[in-house]
């Protein structure tokens, strides 16, 4: 591991770097993309960010952890509309072909997925 890798910065934001799926890179390694985090004013560790692609991955992941590792096709429906409800809140539906993955992650369809975010609009209040 590189000297960079193993600065206080880059171990005080590991469990970010882990949150989000990003990865630690050294500043002499560093792309154009990635970002550059500088300390007392020197670059001091880069952080190479995830495709969007993967970051749905995660909050899938992330969804079967928060329901005791159950796969998500075997929630009730009840449940399934809670996972479209926080899925939302993470942006999930921004990414490209979401609503079909998550569908195929919950073993609905896409209207349904659809159903689940307009009856979650209309229990919002603005």
């Amino acid at each position: 591991m590189s000297d960079a890798l193993e600065h206080p910065l880059a171990t005080a934001i590991k469990p970010l770097l882990d949150a989000v799926g990003a990865t630690p890179v050294a500043v002499a390694e560093a792309r154009p993309e990635d970002v550059v985090l500088e300390w007392d004013g020197a670059p001091a560790i880069a952080v190479r960010l995830p495709h969007l692609s993967s970051a749905l991955d995660r909050l899938l992941a992330e969804m079967t952890r928060q329901f005791d590792g159950r796969p998500l096709a075997e929630l009730d429906r009840w449940e399934k509309q809670r996972v479209v409800a926080l899925l939302e809140e993470r942006g999930a539906f921004t990414v490209r072909h979401g609503v079909e993955t998550v569908a195929s992650a919950l073993g609905v369809s896409r209207f349904t997925v659809y159903n689940y975010l307009n009856r979650q609009d209309g229990t919002k209040t603005g």
